[in-house]
């Protein structure tokens, strides 16, 4: 009974460290997924997805999705619309999470989350992640410069209406500078797209 008991304990530390636990997470640790099912039972934790348990209090901000998406696929990247909502730099709302993932891995798929996949390649994928903190859990999202480029780049995708709205949004709200988003224009390979519409903006 004390082992089970430090085991119920053991797991309830792990989820209040990482914010969100996955049944393979205890593997590491020795523990059996049939505690998170008991403690489910208890009530002492919540199953908010599949395969993705939490505290009952944790705070679900409107990136939680988000934060579901990077603890599923840890070798994504949050990308262009949702890139483009946790930065604040649109009047989007997608209700998919936009992945970006390396053009030479596997296509993650979930009947749980919806997502939208995108490939990148090379220094196109690797370059201008920022890591943040939501719910104790690492999330990479495209810095605010490099989604400005990423949406000339994808502007077939999600329309150049949404890749004006961004480059003025992010400009206006001080986000990025002219400079970092003319770098990852050439990163992108759109530096003759965005050209004009940078200068209109001088």
């Amino acid at each position: 009974m004390l082992l089970e008991q430090s085991k119920k304990e053991q797991v309830l530390e792990l989820i209040r460290e990482l914010g969100v636990l996955r049944p393979r997470d205890l593997v590491t640790y020795g523990i059996h997924r049939e505690y998170l099912r008991r403690l489910e039972q208890q009530g002492e934790i919540v199953r908010s997805g599949r395969g993705i348990y939490l505290l009952p209090d944790t705070d679900l901000s409107e990136h939680y999705t988000m934060v579901e998406a990077c603890k599923r696929f840890p070798n994504a990247v949050v990308c262009l619309l949702s890139a483009l909502r946790f930065h604040n730099i649109t009047t989007q709302a997608p209700f998919e999470v936009w992945l970006a993932i390396d053009r030479k891995t596997w296509s993650p798929k979930s009947s749980m989350l919806p997502l939208r996949i995108v490939y990148m390649s090379d220094q196109a994928f690797s370059s201008g992640i920022d890591k943040h903190q939501i719910a104790g859990v690492t999330v990479p999202v495209y810095s605010p410069a490099k989604t400005v480029a990423d949406c000339f780049k994808y502007r077939h995708k999600i329309g150049l209406d949404v890749a004006l709205e961004a480059l003025r949004e992010c400009w206006r709200e001080r986000a990025a500078t002219l400079d970092e988003i003319w770098h990852f224009a050439k990163i992108c390979r759109v530096s003759n797209v965005i050209r004009p519409y940078l200068e209109s903006l001088v």
